[in-house]
């Protein structure tokens, strides 16, 4: 059978755009990894979600995919269906798929609820299972796991609902965010008393769940890690170099285009045993936090050389700007075959 042959492809479900705040990084990552994907080897259906929640089956992740040839479609939860319903005409048709990609980043994306729905489905799928997915997304969780094994983590402390915080019982500068995000949304630097009812507002239009933690000092520092914990790849190191205020991932007014006061230096520019204990680092927190398949560890380096969790992101972004991508290719894997290898374990257990 010719390797063109459609039926000898790999039917990979797309799952891209989704109602969190990253809806338009996440369709900026979808087109990437459309550009990235190998269609000699696999047959391609893109399933975007609207900012309203709706699922729809489409022709790609253009910026107007909306717009396009959509259908309605949804991921079932019937195991025998095994991949999509498709409706038609009044009627519903099925596709089978072999494996599902979700390029969701944010609330509903990474925060294991997509996860949940493809283990009910019993369709394989790239990245972290629902526990290590929920665990990352909570940072104050990550930070109790990661903390238990070892690592070292920022002193915080998280507020609930409408709790009340003590403003004067807090070492000033510290950051309040929203516990539960994967992005910069809500994140606001606090350097008086005064400030922080305003902060905790903030982060509560994101969250129901704040935390508030020590500002670390150190260098921003990135480290991309592909595969499961009996085996792992580790892309070079970054460093976040700022132009002013605090690393901001994303603008919020535009937030497909990047962050607007920050460079990745790739790889970082700090000294080899600096690097070396970054990647191990990383990999350590990849471990305790169970997480499979890939996730890039954000830390803080110190200027006594200690390292120092600040988060991870279980389904980061994959834009031509973004830091994972960018982070491989320096270390000689490009997109497309970090698509092969992630796939790869999904189906199988194994890195190719």
């Amino acid at each position: 059978m010719a390797k063109s042959d459609e039926s000898a492809k790999l039917k990979i479900g797309i799952v891209f755009g989704g109602s969190s705040e990253e809806h338009a990084v996440s369709v900026k990552s979808a087109q990437e990894v459309a550009r990235s994907l190998d269609t000699e080897k696999y047959q391609p259906f893109f399933v975007g979600i609207t900012r309203d929640g709706a699922w729809k089956l489409c022709d790609g992740p253009g910026p107007d995919w909306e717009d396009g040839d959509c259908r309605p479609a949804v991921l079932s939860p019937d195991r025998s269906v095994h991949g999509l319903l498709v409706l038609e005409q009044g009627r519903y048709r099925t596709i089978r798929l072999d494996v599902v990609l979700p390029v969701l980043h944010g609330t509903l994306g990474e925060d294991g609820a997509t996860q949940g729905l493809l283990e009910l489905s019993g369709i394989p799928y790239v990245g972290c299972d629902v526990q290590s997915s929920a665990l990352c997304m909570d940072k104050s969780l990550a930070y109790v796991v990661a903390g238990s094994a070892g690592i070292s983590t920022p002193i915080f402390r998280t507020v609930a609902g409408d709790e009340y915080l003590d403003a004067d019982g807090l070492a000033y500068p510290v950051f309040v965010k929203p516990a539960r995000s994967g992005s910069s949304f809500g994140v606001t630097e606090v350097s008086r008393r005064e400030d922080l009812p305003a902060a905790v507002a903030a982060a509560r239009r994101y969250d129901t769940k704040v935390l508030v933690e020590e500002a670390v000092v150190g260098s921003e520092i990135g480290c991309a890690v592909l595969g499961d914990d009996t085996e792992l790849v580790v892309g070079e190191v970054d460093r976040i170099a700022l132009s002013h205020g605090f690393f901001r991932i994303h603008q919020e007014e535009k937030p497909e285009s990047g962050s607007e006061n920050s460079t990745a230096i790739v790889p970082a520019d700090i000294p080899a045993e600096a690097r070396a204990l970054v990647q191990e680092t990383a990999k350590d927190v990849y471990r305790a936090l169970g997480c499979t398949g890939l996730a890039r560890v954000d830390m803080f380096l110190k200027e006594n050389g200690e390292v120092v969790l600040n988060e991870v992101n279980t389904l980061p972004g994959m834009t031509s700007y973004s830091r994972y991508p960018r982070m491989m290719a320096a270390a000689g894997l490009p997109l497309s075959e970090v698509i092969d290898r992630t796939v790869s374990l999904a189906l199988t257990g194994k890195l190719r």
